[in-house]
Order: structure tokens, then sequence, then C-alpha cells
């Protein structure tokens, strides 16, 4: 997993096999369009980049083959940078979602809420690129006016929440910064990528009255959601100003930047050109690059890794110089 050069130690990328989730609302896209190969129907999520106790993702390749991320990361903790963020652990969790029906209304807490009332766990801000969206297909994000705490209690009890929801149509390449403590949902239609802090504390609000394959509600947090949800109403979100920045073999662009994660959306198109891409990462953090779209391959040293639409590689920080060849859509994720 080393080579050496001088007194430096480089390290090499893998790839990363996800672990799945069968959440009620999910469909089937995740294993026919990505060939995750999960055996679960539904399969709503694939957790591409984790070390979360609820499900890691395991090295597909290199040296650590068949191993946890987390246990990997553990050994060996340079792999994750000096980052203060990646100083414990992988600060991030990097998913697919697939919402052939709607999520549920919901909320996330902050770092500081978390920790003092969730045992010393990560709140949850997150962002979202949307991949493919069906032509009536909506996300939930805020509420469209201020309202109070006692009239979402009774809208949840009585099954009237929605009224005062705002919804936002969707189409595919729309990117949404879900900052925490904003009341939103993710609508039927929506194939997203999803980069978050390494968290799973969600609170529902509202669950459409929904039962499980057992004939069973699913639980609502609506005490702890009115706690750390923004009440004020919402300005529709606009999409951030995007500018492509082109290179000979690629062009990138910056979805978003924030205090917990950088994302990058990198097109590349080398089969006409004979100088491939060449990236290295510094000390400072890893890097993920997500295949949303496309193939190529990534060669390190005299190793060769193919990638295809949906996979996840793992980028060690101060890593082996790299060159990419293919035609490919790339989400590229640091912190």
């Amino acid at each position: 997993m080393y080579t050496k050069n001088k007194n430096y130690c480089f390290h090499k990328p893998f790839l990363l096999k996800p672990a799945g989730k069968d959440y009620l609302w999910g469909g089937d896209r995740l294993n026919y369009d990505f060939k995750k190969n999960i055996d679960m129907s539904p399969l709503a999520e694939t957790w591409e980049c984790s070390t979360h106790p609820d499900g890691t993702s395991i090295v597909a390749s290199g040296e650590f083959c068949g191993k946890s991320l987390s246990s990997v990361l553990k050994a060996h903790p340079e792999f994750s940078g000096t980052h203060p963020l990646a100083k414990n652990e992988l600060p991030i969790l990097i998913k697919f979602i697939d919402a052939k029906k709607d999520l549920s209304v919901q909320v996330h807490p902050n770092d500081e809420y978390a920790r003092k009332h969730e045992n010393g766990q990560l709140g949850k801000t997150e962002m979202w690129y949307v991949l493919d969206a069906s032509p009536n297909a909506k996300i939930v994000y805020g509420l469209n006016h201020m309202t109070s705490k006692d009239t979402i209690i009774q809208a949840t009890e009585q099954g009237q929440l929605e009224k005062y929801l705002q919804k936002v149509p969707i189409q595919k390449d729309d990117v949404f910064y879900i900052k925490a403590g904003t009341i939103h949902a993710i609508g039927a239609g929506a194939l997203i990528a999803e980069i978050q802090e390494n968290s799973n504390l969600t609170y529902r609000l509202y669950d459409y009255d929904r039962v499980d394959k057992n004939g069973k509600k699913r639980p609502l947090h609506v005490e702890k959601a009115l706690e750390v949800a923004d009440l004020n109403g919402n300005s529709e979100p606009k999409q951030p100003m995007r500018v492509l920045k082109y290179k000979q073999g690629y062009a990138s662009e910056l979805l978003c930047r924030c205090q917990y994660f950088q994302v990058e959306r990198i097109l590349l198109n080398t089969e006409t050109n004979h100088n491939m891409i060449t990236f290295r990462v510094g000390s400072l953090s890893f890097n993920v690059f997500l295949c949303v779209g496309g193939c190529g391959v990534m060669f390190f040293g005299d190793e060769a890794l193919p990638f295809f639409k949906g996979d996840c590689i793992f980028i060690p920080a101060e890593s082996i110089e790299i060159k990419i060849h293919g035609k490919a859509s790339l989400l590229k994720v640091s912190c």
C-alpha cells in the first residue's frame, strides 16, 4: 500500500464496496443503474464511503481488500490527513439515494445539540447533488412561512403538516445545501448523491402514516425535532453560482464548500487527448472520487484501477501521484 520516495511514504488509492439500506421508500435503480449487486429489495441507499457503525464501507481493491474502511483508517490514521476534522475519525459520509417514494419529513441536529443530547455524536449538515429526477420530482426545503411549535405539533397530529412545507421542483444537476436544523425531505422520483457529516441522527416529523413490512408505523421524534428545527420560514433555495474551469482533458466546478466538506464536480474527457490528468493529494485531507457517470482508469505507480459509473475510490492523504484517463463525471470530496 506504500511507495517510498526518499523520506516520504506515499499511499495508494483503493475502491470501496458500500453498505446497503432497504428503507421502505427505496427503489431498484441502485442495483440496475449502478450495478451494486446488493441483495436487497428495495435498495434505498448505498453508503459508499462510510466508517459509521450503522453501515461501514468495505475496501474492494489493493492490499486491504476485504477489510472495513473503519479498521483500515484506525490502523492507518495518516490516510485521513492532518485536517482538524479528520483527527479522530472520517468526518464525512457519502451516499447514493434512490427515492421511489417520498422520504419522511425530517430534521437533523447540529453538532452542539448532538454532542449534548446524543452521547457525543456529530450533528448532520448535508449536500445533495441531483443525479436524475422524474418530471414532477420535488424536495421539501423548510417551511413556507414562520410557524409556531404548537401549530406544527397540531399539524403532525392531524396529518396536515404538508400544507406548511415549502416544496421545490428539482431537476438533474441541481445542488442543495441542507444545513442542520432545516426541515427537509427528498421527494419521490429523485436519484441523489449525498455528502454529509458522519452521522445517522434523524428526527422524523411526519411519515405519511405509512407502515413498514411488519405493518408498524415508523417512530416519530416530534419533540426532539422541534428543539432543533428552524421554524422561521425559509427562502426558496437558489442554485449556487457555478463556474466551469477548463483545462486540457477536463473541466471542474465547485459545487459546495462548507466547514465540514468541499465537493467539486470533474468532467473528465481524455479520449481524444494523449495527456492524462495528473493528480496528487496532499497531507491535509483524504479525497474521495465518486463516479456518477461514464468510466475511466486511474493509474498509480505500475498499477491500474478501472472505475465505472457508481464506483467510489478512496485516495489517502499524501497519496502517490495519480493519472486518470477516460470519459466520466466525478464528484471529488475532501474536508
